[in-house]
């Protein structure tokens, strides 16, 4: 049961250097969503209060898992993946249908994505399964499991379709696989198969269109490998950009431009040309673009305290996984800030025209509750394992 006195002892032991960094990254969220929306719509002040509604939820919900011991969290599971494996099959049923997509579900005229959810349920699930004495990892039996907890929620996801958030369940689990030292044939095997899936991939998306072959074709040639065909435009205009400007190159160019244009210091709050003129994209400004309205308004300063920011949240939790007081707790936190890591990475890298707009939020900073409160949930486990790590029973 959790207990809400004063513990002063649990305030000292947190670690701050991690906390604050989530407090600022949250407030920067806040002060930039308000700032990309004001073109969205009318009223960009409700739009923040709204994140700020769901900050202070998730804080609340913060404070009450640091407060839980994680073992005792760990022990509840499997009931929490159950539920959440079960609100992913409903959007498929009943699921409101936003962006070409099925992935919200709405309650008493809320809105939410049950995969953000999802994200947290199975790496708790994941890592209170290798953590378990009674598995032997040199089997391929714990591979199999592994790999089908994490499946379940990985392909009801890619049904919505929602690759890109589906793809950052892959590197979270194989991070807890190898940090629980997972048979090496085991990991090897699955390394081969990563690779050849990419080398087909990748043969599937360039060689068609080079032999003229029809959009069925190439449509039907794509579905063998979990791709649609904008997937494949957009890692195209990676690869070849500047063939499709008004297409699938016009995101990817207008965020460029806006970092690029940003100078040194920025042009300042609410003074960036591409969020004004609607250049960038006006109904994801906010979310999958934040990084570029943030870099064209503060400049490459600002971007990089924001990266710094980050880099201060993952090393920290990394940290705490090299001192956390058993394999559960190191696991936790492996898991959690390899998901807060890839999900950094692959959305400043997309802003910057690095890699595909697969549609992955920045952590803290992106308009939405869902992300956020699944964010701060898998922050707040961390800290979890980093207030207990002397304690070992």
């Amino acid at each position: 049961m959790i207990k809400f006195g004063m513990d002063f002892s649990l305030l000292k032991r947190m670690n701050w250097l991690a906390v604050l960094p989530i407090a600022a990254l949250t407030a920067l969220g806040l002060l930039f969503i308000y700032s990309a929306s004001k073109i969205v719509d009318d009223q960009p002040v409700e739009r923040c209060y709204r994140q700020a509604m769901w900050f202070g939820i998730s804080a609340i919900l913060f404070a009450c898992i640091v407060a839980t011991d994680y073992r005792k969290l760990s022990r509840d599971a499997w009931w929490v993946y159950g539920i959440t494996i079960f609100l992913l099959i409903l959007v498929l049923l009943v699921g409101k249908t936003m962006g070409g997509a099925k992935r919200w579900l709405f309650f008493l005229g809320m809105g939410f994505q049950p995969s953000e959810f999802a994200k947290i349920a199975t790496v708790v699930l994941v890592a209170r399964y290798l953590s378990r004495p009674d598995v032997d990892l040199d089997r391929w039996r714990s591979a199999g499991v592994t790999f089908l907890i994490a499946g379940i929620p990985i392909g009801l996801i890619i049904m919505e379709p929602a690759v890109g958030t589906a793809f950052v369940f892959v590197p979270a689990t194989l991070a807890m696989m190898f940090i629980a030292r997972v048979a090496k044939k085991v990991l090897l095997t699955l390394a081969i198969v990563a690779l050849t899936y990419t080398v087909v991939a990748a043969s599937v998306i360039f060689v068609p269109p080079k032999l003229n072959c029809s959009e069925e074709t190439q449509t039907l040639l794509l579905k063998c490998v979990v791709l649609k065909p904008y997937h494949a435009k957009r890692i195209r205009a990676i690869v070849n950009p500047g063939q499709d400007r008004k297409g699938a190159d016009w995101n990817k160019d207008q965020s460029e431009i806006a970092i690029g244009s940003g100078g040194l210091y920025g042009k300042g709050f609410r003074n960036g040309r591409a969020n004004i003129l609607c250049y960038l994209p006006k109904t994801v400004a906010p979310t999958d673009f934040i990084f570029s309205v943030l870099a064209e308004e503060e400049g490459f300063l600002g971007g990089l305290s924001v990266i710094l920011l980050f880099t201060l949240v993952i090393v920290t939790g990394l940290w705490t996984a090299a001192t956390a007081a058993d394999t559960l707790g190191r696991l936790l936190c492996i898991g959690i800030s390899t998901l807060v890591f890839v999900h950094v990475v692959i959305n400043v890298a997309m802003t910057m025209g690095r890699l595909p707009v697969i549609g992955l939020p920045l952590p803290l900073m992106s308009s939405g509750g869902s992300f956020l409160i699944s964010m701060m949930a898998g922050l707040a486990i961390i800290q979890s394992v980093h207030v207990r790590r002397r304690v070992v029973r």
